[in-house]
């Protein structure tokens, strides 16, 4: 073995080669190995960073989620709180031994002002078109069209009224139209 270190090389070309590359590969080695490593932590930190920015993301939509869950859930919460004293007024009404139509008549208007109150601080609105306003469908819904000595499609008379909370119909005014002539 020690006689083929001693001995020349049978190529002189690949020793000549080996000789010319060695010194010149050292230092492009080890700026190839500075950037692998410098892009290796680079690597870990965009990817620690991802990570957490997933999960913040999720931690967003989960309490997204729950916020949606506890808005459906009290949704009411308002407008319970307001009718809430419509109710124990027919209670208190219902408990009275000896009333006379008047007291009840009282009764009931006062509670009809709680109830109107309590509609008003929910915007819950009342749809009431007045005889002669043009039919509006997204309003109104005419089951039947009568004869009328007014403009055609417009209302002849409310049958029951209608309610909006804000901009959302609840309930269409049901109405009679007057029919073509």
């Amino acid at each position: 073995m020690q006689d083929q270190e001693n001995q020349p090389s049978q190529n002189p070309e690949v020793e000549q080669a080996e000789e010319q590359t060695t010194p010149v590969e050292a230092p492009a080695m080890s700026d190839l190995e500075a950037q692998l490593s410098a892009t290796e932590a680079k690597l870990a930190e965009m990817h620690d960073a991802f990570m957490r920015a997933k999960a913040e993301g999720e931690n967003i939509r989960r309490r997204a989620q729950e916020d949606v869950a506890k808005a459906h859930k009290f949704a009411v919460e308002s407008f319970a709180e307001a009718i809430v004293p419509v109710k124990d007024s027919l209670e208190m009404a219902l408990k009275v031994e000896n009333p006379t139509l008047e007291s009840l008549k009282e009764g009931v208007e006062m509670t009809l002002k709680q109830l109107n109150s309590a509609f008003e601080r929910n915007r819950l609105i009342e749809v009431m078109p007045a005889a002669g306003d043009k039919l509006d469908p997204n309003k109104h819904q005419a089951v039947a069209m009568v004869p009328a000595e007014q403009e055609a499609n417009t209302v002849v008379a409310v049958l029951q009224k209608g309610y909006m909370i804000a901009d959302r119909l609840l309930r269409p005014a049901i109405v009679t139209a007057a029919q073509p002539k």
